[in-house]
C-alpha cells in the first residue's frame, strides 16, 4: 500500500489533534504530511516530532499543486470550509472537513454538490460517528432490546472561560463582516451532541426532519448562543431533543440516551461507552472502539473501504444548524441568572446541569422545564 500524502488547512487551535493524529498515522506508514496552509508559518516548536519539515504556505491551492497531496483536512474557519472544500474538490484532492461543515445550509449544499460533481471523496469531521458504539446501540434498538422508540435526548454541560470567546476573531460569532458564522454552543463544541442524536434516531439526512424548535440563550457577552436547546420532530414522527450548556457547574461527559417504552441506552460519545438498562434486568455497561476518520476516508481511496460520514448524512444537523441561523439573535440571561467564577474567569448558571439532564430526560424545552430565564420557544417547519 502506497503512502497517501496530506495537506493540513489550519494546524493551530483544534488543528493540533489534526497534527498528532496526522503523526499516528505516518508512524504506521500509510500517510504523509506533505503541507501545512496556515497565515503565519508554523515554528519547528510546534510540528510534533516525527512529521518532519512539510512544505508551509498561506496559499491553499498553491499547496495543493505543489505537494500534489491526495488528500485535504480543512480545520479552518468556519465560514472558509465551502470555498477550501470546492478548492481541493476542484484539483481531483480528497477532503476530510472538520464539523460544522458550513455556516448555512446553502453553503452546505454548494459544498456537497461541488464535491460531487467534482468526483471526489468527502468525509465529514463528526468522529463520534466513527464509533463502533453507533452500529451497536442501532442494533441494540432494532432487536427491541428497550421496546419500542419513544424518543431520543442529548446532553452536554461543558465550561469554557470567557478567553475562550477571545481566541480567534470568529469565536462566538453569528455573523462576522457580513457573512454567518454561527459559532454557537449547539452547533460548534457541542455539535457531535446534536449529529450523534439524529444519527441514533435514523435521521441524518436532510430530508428526515420535518419541524426544529429552538431555545438560545447565552450568559456571556458574545453573539452566539452558549446555553441552548433544540427539539428535533422527524419525518418518521420520532422527537429528538438536544440540551446544552457552556456555562455548566461541574462539566461532566456529554451524552446521548435513546429511550424505549420499556428501558434506555446511554451512549458517552466521546468515551465511547453504552450503558443499557431495560426492565427486569440489570444495568450492562459496554466500550467499544473507534474508527479514526481519517483512516477510513485513507482506507477508502486505497481499497474501497465505505466512508463512513459523507455530506449527506449530516444533513439533517445542517437543518438545525439553518434553523440556529434563521431564529433570531439569543436572548441574553439577566444579571440574576449568572455568576462569575473569579477563579477560573468564567460564567456559569446555577441550576443549568440539572436542566441539561432533565431535558435529555423528558425532552422538553427549557422553557417547558420551568426555567424562568427561558422566553418562548420559535418553531420552524423545515422545507426539504
Amino acid at each position: 500500500m502506497s503512502t497517501v500524502d496530506i495537506v493540513l488547512a489550519g494546524a493551530r487551535g483544534h488543528g493540533r489533534w489534526h497534527l498528532e493524529n496526522i503523526r499516528r498515522l505516518q508512524d504506521k506508514g500509510i500517510v504523509r504530511l506533505a503541507g501545512i496552509c496556515e497565515l503565519t508559518p508554523l515554528t519547528g516548536d510546534e510540528i510534533p516530532e516525527g512529521l518532519g519539515a512539510p512544505e508551509q504556505s498561506a496559499d491553499f491551492g498553491a499547496l495543493l499543486d505543489s505537494t500534489g497531496a491526495r488528500i485535504a483536512v480543512i480545520c479552518t474557519p468556519i465560514p472558509t470550509h465551502t470555498d477550501l472544500a470546492l478548492l481541493a474538490a476542484q484539483r481531483g484532492v480528497h477532503i476530510l472537513l472538520e464539523k460544522p461543515p458550513a455556516p448555512s445550509y446553502a453553503e452546505f449544499r454548494r459544498m456537497a454538490d461541488g464535491v460531487a460533481a467534482a468526483g471526489v471523496a468527502c468525509q465529514i469531521g463528526f468522529q463520534s460517528l466513527g464509533s463502533h458504539a453507533v452500529p451497536a446501540i442501532r442494533e441494540l434498538v432494532q432487536e427491541g432490546a428497550i421496546g419500542a422508540l419513544t424518543g431520543i435526548g442529548g446532553a452536554g454541560a461543558w465550561a469554557r472561560a470567557e478567553a475562550y470567546y477571545r481566541r480567534a476573531p470568529w469565536a462566538g460569532k453569528r455573523r462576522m463582516n457580513g457573512v454567518d458564522v454561527i459559532d454557537g454552543a449547539l452547533t460548534n463544541p457541542l455539535a457531535h451532541a446534536v449529529a450523534t442524536a439524529l444519527a441514533l434516531g435514523d435521521a441524518s439526512r436532510a430530508e428526515d426532519v420535518t419541524r426544529i424548535e429552538t431555545e438560545l440563550l447565552r450568559a456571556n457577552d458574545i453573539e452566539s448562543d452558549d446555553t441552548s436547546c433544540v427539539r428535533v420532530t422527524t419525518s418518521a414522527g420520532l422527537t429528538v431533543t438536544v440540551a446544552v450548556t457552556l456555562c455548566a457547574e461541574e462539566p461532566g461527559e456529554p451524552y446521548v440516551v435513546v429511550h424505549g417504552d420499556r428501558g434506555r441506552i446511554t451512549y458517552w460519545y466521546k468515551q465511547d461507552r453504552v450503558l443499557l438498562q431495560r426492565a427486569g434486568r440489570g444495568p450492562e455497561e459496554y466500550e467499544y472502539g473507534r474508527t479514526d476518520l481519517l483512516e477510513n476516508l485513507v482506507d477508502h481511496l486505497t481499497d474501497g473501504t465505505g466512508l463512513l460520514v459523507v455530506p449527506d448524512v449530516t444533513g439533517a444537523f445542517m437543518k438545525v444548524v439553518e434553523a440556529i441561523r434563521l431564529a433570531p439573535d439569543p436572548t441574553p440571561l439577566p444579571a440574576t441568572a449568572w455568576q462569575l467564577l473569579p477563579d477560573e474567569e468564567r460564567r456559569v448558571v446555577p441550576g443549568i446541569d440539572g436542566l441539561v439532564e432533565r431535558a435529555a430526560d423528558t425532552l422538553a424545552l427549557y422553557s417547558e422545564l420551568g426555567a424562568g430565564w427561558a422566553p418562548p420557544h420559535d418553531a420552524n417547519e423545515v422545507s426539504t
